[in-house]
């Protein structure tokens, strides 16, 4: 059954022309590699660079667990470390501290500005830690319920409150409340900001960093984060290497899946499939980029691209009558 079906599709019925088969109105594809891209040079990064980068992430390390006075001090440091797409190499690091910080008595945010309290929440609550969103911002309403005139000042504060205001679940509405009143005032506020963090509230307005793909996020973060005076000079350089380096092999993976791709010669067998592998690999990477997830990358890529051919079957190919044997044939 399973061969008379692959017969069916694989060419088309003599007495069903082409104007009877489905018409599907898809977009046109334009995440391909071409050319040269299909072979990506087997490059590798010198031994001075390579030296480089691991003096470096030691350096980050140490950094991460630094003993400091006020454990809040760790937060910005952390969340960097985050959103730069580095804190795959420090997880237990950034595990350990974000425990110590939830369980310091001492630390109850009573004394924090908003800024600190709201970067707090969303770091710990990120890494599952049950902390209280009333306990954190009941703080910051005045005695009508809301929220305080005197924070629309506070841009950073509003900001990071507007990112916290994501981590909210179902029951929580004094961070609906939140994400109203940050998102009307960090617009307000929008065309009167400065370089770099103009960018960071017109970009949080567009997309907050729950909603992102992680290596999105962290190309764009590289870019604001190297304009901050703030910024950590020796993080700023891990990332930045970090990031080629993955980037390097995430081309690798893509070359592979792509040259299995035009051996099967699709394109001509199948010339009604879509040729869907690069934007596969793309929602792979959503889920998992690091590079020990690199096989399952390619194998959940490579499902993808099979099941989109048999969707395309259905949707744009295969008649009423085919359908049947093909679906029993899949079904066995």
């Amino acid at each position: 059954m399973a061969s008379q079906a692959s017969q069916v599709l694989a060419s088309p019925h003599p007495a069903i022309s082409s104007e009877n088969r489905p018409k599907a109105d898809f977009h046109p594809v334009f995440w391909r590699f071409h050319g040269k891209a299909l072979y990506v040079l087997e490059q590798d990064i010198d031994a001075a660079t390579e030296l480089q980068y691991e003096e470096l992430k030691a350096q980050v390390r140490k950094m991460i667990m630094e003993p400091v006075d006020d454990s809040n001090q760790k937060l910005p440091f952390i969340d960097a470390v985050q959103r730069l797409g580095v804190s795959y190499h420090f997880e237990k690091e950034i595990e350990d501290e974000l425990e110590n910080i939830y369980r310091d008595t001492n630390n109850n945010d009573a004394d924090n500005d908003l800024y600190t309290t709201a970067l707090r929440f969303r770091l710990l609550r990120e890494h599952g830690f049950d902390i209280s969103c009333a306990d954190a911002f009941n703080k910051f309403k005045d005695e009508a319920g809301n929220f305080k005139p005197s924070l629309t000042s506070d841009v950073q504060g509003l900001l990071e409150l507007y990112e916290a205001s994501y981590m909210r679940v179902h029951g929580e509405d004094i961070l609906d409340e939140a994400i109203s009143f940050t998102t009307a005032q960090l617009t307000l506020a929008l065309p009167t900001l400065d370089h770099p963090l103009s960018e960071q509230v017109g970009h949080a307005l567009k997309q907050s960093i729950r909603r992102g793909l992680p290596r999105v996020e962290a190309r764009n973060f590289i870019s604001i984060y190297q304009d901050l005076e703030s910024h950590n000079k020796s993080l700023l350089q891990f990332a930045k290497i970090d990031f080629n380096l993955l980037q390097l092999l995430h081309r690798k993976e893509l070359s592979e899946i792509c040259r299995w791709w035009k051996d099967l010669d699709f394109t001509r067998k199948l010339p009604f499939a879509r040729d869907r592998v690069v934007e596969g690999y793309f929602w792979i990477m959503g889920v998992y980029f690091e590079p020990q997830y690199s096989l399952g990358r390619k194998m959940l890529t490579k499902v993808i691209a099979m099941a989109s051919i048999v969707d395309d079957t259905y949707d744009s190919y295969a008649t009423y009558d085919e359908l049947i044997p093909y679906t029993n044939a899949i079904e066995r």
